[in-house]
């Protein structure tokens, strides 16, 4: 068979669309790319099967509509897989019914489709929905059974520690390594040592509807694999995408083994992570491994938000796990949710104050805003649809852009106002100093010079 992983560009007056693997979709004024796991671990495999395989990111690429057509129909694909997110799965149907090759069947993959599954299969042109996150084994298993078209369940039942290593040049990982928020170093690029998050609770989360069981890698195989792309591409920088890196004797291992390969001196790796299950001497572990970054969601200082959104988490202790991972030498980095429905400017103005302290003592190195999104299929979603909380259905509202939940407390000026206010605090003079005391090299200043390009970005992404 010859497949076809995807994602043509998605033009528009918005900027450029931050799809590839990411939890929350945005549109970003400066382009961020984050390199497509899942996506380039279902090409691998394919190929491996013996298929011809083209992998194809038209945003990544910067390629016109026209010239991610014409490579697509050059290759003649027998099927064209096209990963999706609720504000731009309109964009996809038109596309789809538009410009697809013809004679090529289309396979829908990614949590929107998942949650509402008959919604796409009903649109002209699409062949099959490939429901969960592990769709790149089902992909490998619809291509080797009967193809039939239709809806198909997700299915969980597969052991990463099978997975392959991804191959890098088949699908363009250069097109990701530098233009990452992230990166600190480059080139970068990003592994996955779970699938996704231990905890998989949060009711805002859509990948809970993707992976509500938590599976990891071998350890040392994930080590071994981070030795490859040291060795043999030069990489600086690991971003490992699992939703909460695993903990406990699962990271013992792959600390002492990074430890024993001289490896925590060649790359520095960045992970997501939860408050309230390290100490301060996992973090100095962390640090010892090659470990630089650590994110954090917060997404608010109220308790009763924290509760809400079953985050199982006190917000005692995001400040002393901020203070843990900044002692122990890591830089710390935090995600905020405004535009819950229940907060009002007091709660609103409370979180402002705190993320803005964190920053200030130099606690959180950077942190990123965002409005809440209750994406379909997550519990957060069932429930104001049920109340009678959603101010629209129409998918396209759904990019962080406008308030899509009824805030009844604050108005959506004073949501963008706070997040803007949030984003200002990279500018106190006491951040300044941190920033400025922890320089030491060169890629730090380059760092910061594309660090405050991105802040002026975010900050007209959330202009009034």
């Amino acid at each position: 068979m010859r497949v076809a992983i995807a994602y043509p560009p998605l033009e528009s007056e918005k900027g450029v669309a931050l799809l590839t693997q990411n939890r929350q979709f945005q549109w970003f004024s400066r382009p961020t790319y984050i390199f497509p796991v899942v996506p380039a671990t279902a090409a691998t495999m394919l190929k491996a099967k013996g298929h011809e395989v083209l992998f194809l990111d038209g945003i990544a690429a910067g390629l016109p509509a026209q010239e991610f057509d014409r490579r697509l129909a050059e290759f003649k694909p027998d099927y064209i897989v096209i990963e999706t997110k609720t504000p731009v799965v309109k964009r996809h149907w038109r596309w789809i019914a538009e410009r697809a090759p013809e004679g090529a069947k289309v396979i829908m993959v990614g949590d929107h489709v998942t949650a509402l599954p008959e919604e796409s299969i009903a649109k002209r042109g699409v062949h099959a929905v490939l429901c969960g996150g592990d769709w790149d084994y089902m992909l490998v298993d619809f291509l080797d059974g009967d193809c039939h078209g239709g809806i198909y369940p997700m299915v969980l039942r597969h052991d990463l520690k099978d997975a392959p290593w991804i191959d890098r040049e088949l699908v363009d990982w250069k097109l990701y390594a530098f233009k990452n928020g992230n990166f600190r170093k480059t080139p970068g690029t990003y592994i996955m040592s779970g699938r996704d998050c231990w905890h998989a609770r949060c009711k805002f989360c859509s990948w809970t509807t993707l992976y509500p069981k938590y599976r990891t890698r071998d350890a040392v195989d994930v080590v071994d694999e981070i030795e490859m792309l040291v060795r043999k591409y030069g990489v600086k920088e690991i971003m490992d995408d699992s939703g909460s890196f695993p903990v406990g004797e699962w990271l013992n291992v792959f600390c002492a083994e990074m430890v024993r390969r001289g490896l925590n001196r060649r790359v520095r790796i960045d992970c997501n992570m939860r408050f309230g299950k390290l100490g301060f001497a996992d973090y100095r572990m962390m640090r010892k491994a090659g470990f630089r970054l650590v994110l954090f969601g917060v997404e608010s200082a109220n308790q009763e938000t924290l509760d809400r959104l079953d985050k199982a988490l006190k917000v005692e202790d995001v400040e002393r796990g901020c203070e843990w991972a900044h002692k122990a030498g890591l830089d710390v980095h935090l995600t905020f949710m405004f535009g819950h429905p229940w907060e009002g400017k007091a709660e609103i103005d409370n979180t402002v104050r705190f993320a803005r302290r964190l920053l200030a003592n130099g606690w959180a190195s950077t942190l990123q805003c965002t409005m809440m999104i209750p994406y379909p299929g997550t519990p957060l979603f069932k429930e104001l649809e049920a109340s009678g909380g959603l101010a629209t259905e129409d998918w396209d509202e759904y990019d962080m852009r406008r308030a899509v939940i009824k805030t009844p407390k604050a108005s959506e000026e004073e949501i963008k106002a706070a997040i803007r206010s949030v984003y200002a605090g990279f500018l106190q003079p006491r951040a300044l100093l941190h920033r400025l005391c922890s320089t030491r090299t060169l890629f730090d200043f380059s760092f910061y010079y594309r660090g405050g390009r991105s802040l002026l970005g975010h900050l007209m992404d959330f202009k009034s």
